[in-house]
């Protein structure tokens, strides 16, 4: 490439020598069974080398294909390049909805669902469980249809593009509906972790945002809801008189309509709006995903490097995920919480950081695995217990490698 390709933030330079952006089915497998190394570049939303390769990248933005809706099942087929803030609209137009979204609308469908990427919902799933069939372009060329209940499924659809080039995926639909969304300032954490479970179930999403500049309070809890907006007076927390944006100290215009006014589901379950830049811009992004069991010693974990993390840190995002039995899912077999970080773009102090973040955490956290971490490639596929399944999978798939890269690599892969 000319001009090396980065990701979203900027902090990743692809080392791939020829970004390709095939036209065609054909054509893409072309590029696949020609090259020693490929690897798919969705939304580039991810924050470290998963998405790399020394070898071509592919983007399928230009392939052909538009959504196609199988009302009486309740799917919807989309091509593997779609973003959802172009898939949202369009089934809403049509009369239905998915489950849950994302915090941006500006990420692919593959790419989401390929690295477990979530919304928030006790009762819902990350955006992978909407997924009721693929379609993969395997190493040799050839194309492989799976779907839900088939052997291969659970450990194909969270797949960190090991497996192949998804070129089409299914995903259940719903009915559209409204939502609404409310945001409450002032809930102080000792009450809202003696009761975690009431406030999470105070609507369909609920969001906790924190800078860590005061270990005591919680900045901002955004509930969106399809019924009325909870009372969470008892958690010490009162409605903002205002739109208010994740980081304070930013304008809200980019957010979605907050103050408890409903509007389609595609256009409040986001945080943020398509039409803006998504969250801060000039930003660095971790997570660790953890068991429920073990959410409230993982939260009195960070109230104590509360001075540490607060002067490299943007905002901190707590929400919950449904359990699910997708092998590389970090909700796999239980219900989860997210410690999501949005970092100031300082790579050294975010990297010297981390490390103390991951020892502090219960040994049950499972990295995001589009976002920064340190921990070694052995004690994150400990963490998971179909991880040597998965590892046979990408061998009966990919026996040639043609899908690896380093970041596989240092999982053992």
């Amino acid at each position: 490439m000319p001009s090396r390709e980065r990701n979203w933030a900027g902090n990743t330079v692809y080392r791939a020598r020829e970004l390709r952006t095939p036209a065609s089915i054909d054509e893409l497998a072309g590029i696949v069974t020609s090259q020693p190394r490929v690897r798919v570049l969705g939304s580039r939303h991810s924050f470290n080398d998963i998405a790399d390769t020394d070898g071509v990248l592919v983007s399928l933005v230009s392939l052909p294909g538009e959504p196609e809706l199988d009302e009486p099942h309740r799917r919807v087929r989309v091509p593997g390049g779609i973003r959802y803030g172009e898939l949202a609209p369009w089934l809403h137009e049509r009369g239905f909805a998915l489950a849950n979204l994302a915090s941006l609308p500006h990420i692919s469908v593959a790419g989401a669902v390929a690295t477990g990427t979530h919304g928030s919902g006790e009762r819902i799933g990350s955006l992978a469980t909407q997924i009721a069939g693929l379609e993969l372009l395997t190493a040799d060329g050839a194309r492989v249809r799976l779907e839900r209940g088939d052997p291969d499924f659970d450990g194909a659809v969270v797949s960190l593009g090991a497996l192949g080039v998804v070129t089409a995926l299914e995903l259940d639909v719903e009915p559209a509906y409204d939502i609404a969304q409310t945001v409450f300032e002032g809930a102080r954490w000792d009450a809202v972790l003696a009761d975690l479970d009431t406030l999470e179930a105070s609507g369909d999403s609920v969001s906790l945002f924190t800078t860590w500049g005061d270990a005591d309070r919680i900045d901002q809890v955004w509930v969106k809801s399809r019924g009325a907006a909870p009372d969470l007076s008892v958690f010490g927390a009162v409605p903002a008189d205002g739109p208010r944006h994740p980081i304070p100290g930013i304008d809200a215009e980019p957010c979605t309509a907050q103050l408890g006014e409903p509007g389609p589901w595609f256009d409040r379950l986001p945080h943020f709006r398509l039409a803006f830049t998504p969250s801060a811009g000039a930003e660095l992004q971790s997570e660790y995903l953890v068991p429920r069991r073990d959410a409230v010693a993982a939260v009195e974990a960070l109230r104590g490097l509360s001075s540490r993390i607060a002067p490299h840190l943007l905002v901190c995002e707590v929400r919950t995920i449904a359990a699910d039995r997708l092998w590389l899912s970090a909700a796999y077999d239980t219900d989860a919480v997210g410690l999501h970080f949005t970092w100031r773009l300082d790579v050294p102090a975010v990297t010297v950081l981390l490390p103390e973040i991951e020892r502090a955490l219960p040994a049950s956290a499972r990295p995001h695995w589009g976002k920064l971490a340190t921990l070694d490639g052995a004690a994150v596929t400990a963490r998971y217990p179909r991880w040597n399944d998965f590892a046979r999978l990408r061998d009966r798939l990919d026996p040639q490698r043609r899908f690896g890269n380093a970041f596989l690599e240092r999982l053992g892969l």
